[in-house]
């Protein structure tokens, strides 16, 4: 099959963690960070950081009263998803999108598209996969000479998504929700432009199509999370049908993953989970994961948090950090496996729902993680994070009367795992 230039940003986490899915479709297995590759004019760059300074300090700044909540609701307007069901045109682009085009016409990306043609003078291109949209952009308004695709990265979008000339683009789409699909349309976008795909997830927790990894993986963690067999008793049929037997007991505990999102806010929840199982946690019970991701400062911040209330040598907490993205991407991936409970404001983690994994939704940042939430709870995949003074009662309770594995239950049987084959498939049909 074909390879493709895999076109990604390093600002968050969202847009690398797909690109990361898909890597091995990466000319030479090499993921293109557009803001930050060798090369980039010092005017690209600095475009690019000050769009991410301005993100990572609106999220953070929102916890300031008043003012901070009305800054971030002006920011949040800028990438609002409209109401789906409405008389409104939405082929028209936002204002935004009017601004970023300016930006187009004074060259912002004309150097990184020029580079990834230059070789192919007189010849198609490789094809060009991006995980977002800005730089899909750039490679259409540049004419770059080969295909171009974007590959969603919400279970919902915004306006900004599409072209501002979304009826004539020539980019095409891998949505991973029908709802995305059908926003895309709405937008105007060719309905021959969009494949819904499903999320990419990572292979190495799924395995082939016939998901082996992932069934098993799911068989202990239903066990884990049904102590009482209250699901099972009045589900056996359905699990047997998917999973085959379910063991009696595992030789792990109930493991909770707490991630903290790329801007680094929320990591105060944590610590407030690690509090309230300390218990738990010195019996053996409760395994506690704090994700820190690629943020030295979050991985001193638990540190030194965990020091403070002497729970820093407790084995059954483990803190998941390394400096660069490719080393998190590997170790999280690992440590989802065993998995039993996510608990993360509905970022593109939103999509490990469908890997069985019940999700506990921290309070949102921002209109996009409002709609991932809805997607959450409408389909059965996860809760919304209760009152953490009570965490000890209200999580413990799901588990004993068999609701997370439910949960479970519904994003395996009703969610979509299979995103990078059905890509792959699509690639090689299209591009050969």
């Amino acid at each position: 099959m074909k390879k493709a230039h895999l076109l990604s940003i390093d600002m968050g986490y969202g847009h690398q963690r797909t690109a990361y899915a898909l890597e091995s479709l990466a000319i030479r297995g090499n993921i293109i960070n557009a803001n930050s590759y060798k090369g980039i004019p010092d005017n690209d760059r600095e475009l690019w950081i000050n769009s991410q300074s301005f993100y990572e300090f609106v999220s953070r700044f929102k916890k300031v009263p008043i003012v901070g909540n009305l800054l971030f609701a002006l920011f949040d307007k800028t990438q609002a998803v409209d109401k789906f069901y409405t008389d409104k045109n939405l082929t028209r682009p936002s204002f935004t999108q009017k601004g970023m085009y300016s930006l187009f016409e004074k060259g912002w990306g004309e150097h990184l598209i020029m580079e990834l043609s230059k070789n192919y003078k007189g010849e198609k291109a490789p094809p060009i996969i991006s995980t977002f949209f800005t730089t899909a952009f750039m490679a259409e308004y540049f004419s770059y000479p080969g295909e171009i695709f974007c590959v969603v990265c919400d279970t919902d979008i915004s306006r900004s998504w599409a072209p501002v000339d979304a009826k004539k683009t020539r980019i095409r789409y891998f949505a991973p929700t029908e709802r995305a699909y059908d926003r895309l349309k709405m937008y105007g976008v060719p309905e021959k432009n969009i494949y819904l795909t499903g999320y990419p997830l990572p292979m190495e927790n799924i395995g082939g199509a016939d998901m082996a990894i992932l069934k098993e993986d799911m068989k202990l963690r239903i066990s884990n999370l049904d102590p009482n067999k209250i699901y099972q008793r009045k589900y056996g049929a359905v699990i047997e049908k998917h999973l085959g037997s379910i063991p009696s007991q595992t030789d792990r505990p109930l493991t909770i993953v707490f991630a903290v999102g790329g801007a680094g806010a929320q990591k105060e929840y944590g610590i407030e989970i690690a509090k309230a199982f300390t218990r738990e946690i010195r019996d053996k019970m409760i395994k506690l994961v704090l994700v820190a991701g690629t943020k030295a400062g979050i991985k001193e911040y638990f540190e030194t948090e965990l020091r403070k209330y002497r729970i820093d040598a407790l084995k059954g907490i483990e803190i998941v950090y390394a400096p660069t993205f490719e080393e998190y991407y590997d170790k999280f991936n690992k440590v989802i496996r065993k998995a039993d409970l996510l608990w993360t404001k509905p970022s593109e983690l939103s999509f490990y729902a469908n890997l069985g994994l019940p999700i506990i939704i921290a309070p949102t940042i921002g209109s996009h993680e409002d709609i991932n939430k809805q997607w959450i709870l409408e389909s059965g995949f996860g809760l919304e994070q209760k009152d953490i003074k009570f965490v000890k009662d209200w999580l413990i309770d799901g588990v004993k009367e068999g609701n997370f594995a439910k949960m479970a239950m519904h994003g395996y049987i009703e969610g979509n795992q299979l995103g990078v084959l059905k890509i792959k498939e699509i690639l090689s049909e299209c591009c050969g």
